[in-house]
């Protein structure tokens, strides 16, 4: 794959702002697209302003794309409604275009599947609604793949924390209490195990699935540190702020700070993620394209220092 070809991203949250970052920092040719306008875009990034879940918005915004990154989110109470939609008009866009599509995913399509040890081999074991639609759209995407329809690679996450990170369960419920000797949330059972996924490892994770073919037609898990306890974490985070934090503890789904009570009654069903141990390995991805994840102290004094910036300007 060349510089001059096209890399298009689809979604301007922490994890396509990300995305695109990191592909504009490889010297790469990027647009970002997202249905609102985008603003403060890295130097040489194509914007372009488009409602994806427009089958014909989608052909025009991935015009002569050679790798679409799916990054888009929706609100949490229309995703259900909305996703399919969209998978549908993307892999449309790129048999069009003759383009890859690279897929940021979850963890959702497990459920409650081995908690303690989730791989690639993992079984896709959900009994959400929200879990068995990304279980369905997941095959749609393998299944574009292994019929020769559309090339096509998955990335899996766990929660995001970092940079930008705000609707998070480590984001803007937490790092700002934190900091400033206020209550900071937290989910469930603190003391289990728990996954986080540094937000520029997701990007340069998914920047390396578009940029080779040795991950198409797979199920990835992008470079995440072996999980420690939230409790642990929280440690660290004291640790390098030098204040004590008071956890403010939800151990059911209700509204809280950013979390409203339309989010939360959604999030209801995939609260399970907190009361059991959930620990992502990411040794394949490691091993296969020798991308290691941030180490996590690294990881979490770089979140807190944009948060710092971001309380100082809001």
């Amino acid at each position: 794959m060349s510089s001059t070809d096209l890399h298009v991203v689809l979604g301007a949250g922490p994890a396509g702002t990300a995305i695109v970052a990191e592909l504009a920092g490889r010297g790469l040719a990027v647009r970002h697209v997202d249905r609102e306008t985008i603003n403060g875009a890295p130097t040489g990034v194509e914007t372009h302003q488009a409602d994806i879940s427009r089958p014909e918005a989608a052909i025009a915004a991935t015009d002569a794309a050679s790798v679409i990154y799916h990054a888009i989110n929706v609100a949490y109470h229309r995703q259900v409604e909305a996703m399919p939609t969209i998978a549908n008009n993307i892999l449309t866009a790129a048999e069009r275009h003759d383009a890859k599509v690279v897929v940021l995913d979850t963890l959702y399509p497990y459920g409650e599947a081995d908690g303690e040890h989730i791989t690639e081999a993992t079984t896709w074991a959900a009994t959400s609604r929200k879990g068995k639609l990304r279980a369905e759209l997941d095959r749609r995407y393998l299944d574009a793949h292994s019929s020769g329809a559309v090339r096509t690679a998955m990335g899996r996450s766990a929660d995001f924390f970092g940079p930008g990170v705000l609707n998070s369960t480590l984001g803007a419920a937490f790092f700002p209490g934190a900091l400033t000797g206020q209550s900071a949330l937290a989910f469930g059972d603190i003391q289990l195990p728990h996954s986080y996924s540094y937000i520029r490892d997701i990007a340069r994770g998914l920047a390396t699935l578009g940029t080779t073919d040795r991950g198409d037609g797979k199920v990835w898990h992008l470079p995440t540190v072996p999980a420690l306890s939230t409790t642990e974490i929280h440690r660290i985070v004291e640790d390098i702020t030098g204040k004590p934090i008071e956890v403010d503890l939800l151990t059911e789904a209700k509204p809280y700070g950013p979390f409203d009570e339309t989010f939360m009654a959604e999030y209801a069903e995939m609260f399970y993620q907190h009361r059991i141990p959930q620990n992502m390995v990411s040794t394949a991805f490691e091993s296969t394209f020798g991308q290691h994840p941030t180490p996590l102290r690294d990881a979490l004094h770089d979140t807190i220092d944009w948060y710092r910036e971001y309380l100082a300007r809001t």
